[in-house]
């Protein structure tokens, strides 16, 4: 039976009011003990927040990292540094990151290899564009994505990591693939996991990331497939944060 995973992605947003906010609330608030729930904060609030949840269910994440142990490389953070403030999982490989900053599948690769050397577990977000999509290459892009990962970790690395399925024509759109769309991609997903082993296919938990919502978790978190859900927008109220994790219980 594969944990279900909440993880939510504060993006540049934030401040230490919401990281006290969350906080408060969660501690006085029963999370479902079959659920883990990671919040991602920007970096300058990772210590104030590994303060705020030490009372809580939540656990802290990161964003992003440099796949260099140190160095020249002005206003980046290693892999070691986010270690040192606790943190357990960090996203690679974000559309965002992809799309803005122009990260490759070989930088993505490097960051999944530095964060597992640091004991981290990484986040690999993959996913098509919408003329990727209408092209029909939703699949042959995903599991590309994945496979130029994969295939540069060893079996016990390939265990730590996380995948989390973002479609990037369904963030901040409006639009949400549909139960059976999302399904369908994390099926080829689990299924392409099969070529590197059996046992990792039915361990490796698959994360939706598609504008997963209080109003539609419940019905994409009950698709065989889905193990949970990479927030973005409602990650950053409360209420909608804790219904979303109340719904993966």
């Amino acid at each position: 039976m594969r944990m279900p995973l909440i993880a939510g992605n504060w993006k540049m947003n934030g401040s230490l009011a919401l990281v006290d906010e969350f906080g408060q609330r969660c501690a006085n608030v029963d999370m479902p003990p079959s659920v883990e729930v990671v919040v991602l904060p920007p970096a300058p609030y990772l210590a104030a927040a590994q303060a705020a949840f030490e009372k809580t269910a939540l656990q802290v994440g990161a964003q992003t990292l440099n796949p260099e142990p140190g160095g020249a490389y002005t206003g980046e953070v290693s892999a070691a540094m986010l270690a040192e403030f606790g943190v357990g999982y960090v996203l690679v490989g974000h559309s965002e990151r992809r799309s803005l900053y122009h990260e490759d599948d070989e930088a993505v690769s490097a960051r999944a290899r530095a964060a597992l050397d640091a004991g981290l577990s990484p986040i690999l977000c993959v996913g098509e564009t919408l003329e990727e999509r209408d092209a029909g290459d939703s699949e042959a892009v995903v599991l590309s994505q994945v496979k130029a990962v994969f295939d540069t970790l060893d079996a016990r690395q390939r265990e730590r990591m996380v995948i989390a399925y973002e479609p990037v024509w369904a963030i901040g759109t409006g639009r949400t693939a549909t139960p059976e769309q999302a399904q369908a991609v994390h099926a080829a997903i689990r299924a392409c996991l099969v070529d590197y082993d059996k046992g990792l296919a039915t361990v490796l938990r698959l994360l939706y990331g598609g504008s997963m919502k209080r109003e539609n978790a419940a019905e994409l978190l009950a698709q065989p497939d889905i193990d949970g859900g990479l927030i973005g927008g409602a990650s950053l109220k409360v209420d909608d944060f804790l219904a979303i994790c109340q719904s993966a219980g």
